[in-house]
């Protein structure tokens, strides 16, 4: 597993307001506060370049590194098939990843991903996950069943210096997480369930995510959709997104989240430069559930992302 280098955060404008239109809900703050718009996402890809070009690398916004290490292992393993029991896989590269981000005022983020993949019969590392590989079960030539333990590194939560709506508020922070997945492979689909549970006990919370996904492949390029969903229980939602009664200002009411389920959708494109050079891009939104969207301190209920990257496959 790779650990956290360095950040970079990307100024773009204030904050947008998605309930100022309804006005406030939930001891949220004035229409004042959320008066601004964020300048559209699009128009920070363009210092997408700059960031790879300075070489930072960093963990990037938690959604944005997760679908790039996700990349990562595609592009690690394509036209290669998976590791035999006498032999291995590597991949090292670099890329850069930007992510709106939910809390009121945070600007979102533009960082460098460090890309480290490994994989054999028994342990697979994908940046900041890895899997001790439990199963590997064939049903028929094209249809099996994969699983084991994981072990992942996540990056969710703030600092109260990253807004100013975020004064008074106690960091809240990423850790490690420790879990297991299962995974079925078909000609329609890989269909992959995940479920893990906070072990830096921050949070104390669980999560459980299902993902869909298919790949495309068209000569040295291929294309993979995804929709996945992500419940979070009460735990994990309140600790990131909830206001404790110690954090409650005039302006900001105490807020007790429940748990919520988030759904996510994407699509990846891998480019194979040569058999070992590999390109990436990774776009990707995630819709909050109103059970975080209804806190004070959050301010839009879509999370755009992006991430964009080079890999060598030993």
């Amino acid at each position: 597993m790779t650990a956290p280098l360095l950040t970079t955060h990307h100024q773009t404008g204030p904050t947008a307001s998605a309930q100022a239109a309804s006005g406030p809900a939930h001891g949220a703050p004035p229409h004042s506060l959320r008066a601004h718009r964020r300048a559209p996402l699009p128009a920070t890809l363009a210092t997408v370049a700059g960031a790879l070009a300075a070489g930072v690398l960093a963990v990037a916004a938690p959604s944005a590194w997760a679908q790039a290490q996700s990349a990562t292992a595609s592009a690690a393993q394509e036209g290669q098939g998976s590791a035999s029991s006498s032999s291995s896989q590597w991949g090292l590269g670099v890329g850069v990843g930007v992510s709106e981000r939910a809390y009121l005022g945070a600007d979102r983020k533009v960082s460098g991903l460090p890309l480290i993949f490994y994989e054999n019969t028994w342990v697979r590392v994908a940046g900041t996950t890895a899997e001790a590989k439990l199963l590997n079960h064939a049903f028929t030539s094209n249809q099996r069943v994969t699983g084991g333990l994981l072990l992942k590194y996540v990056g969710d939560g703030y600092k109260a210096s990253d807004s100013s709506a975020l004064a008074g508020m106690a960091e809240r922070k990423g850790g490690l997480m420790g879990g297991a997945g299962l995974t079925w492979h078909n000609p329609i689909a890989k269909l992959s369930m995940e479920w893990t549970t906070d072990l830096s006990d921050h949070s104390k919370g669980q999560r459980l995510q299902v993902q869909a996904d298919r790949r495309f492949q068209f000569g040295v390029a291929s294309i993979t959709p995804r929709l996945g969903a992500q419940w979070m229980d009460r735990k994990w939602v309140d600790y990131y997104y909830g206001v404790r009664a110690s954090e409650a200002t005039v302006n900001r009411a105490a807020y007790q989240a429940d748990a919520g389920v988030a759904l996510e959708a994407g699509v990846r494109v891998d480019y194979a430069i040569q058999k070992q050079h590999v390109i990436f891009l990774d776009l990707g939104v995630t819709h909050l559930p109103k059970e975080a969207t209804n806190s004070p301190i959050v301010d839009r209920s879509n999370l755009p992302r992006a991430a964009v990257g080079y890999l060598y496959r030993f």
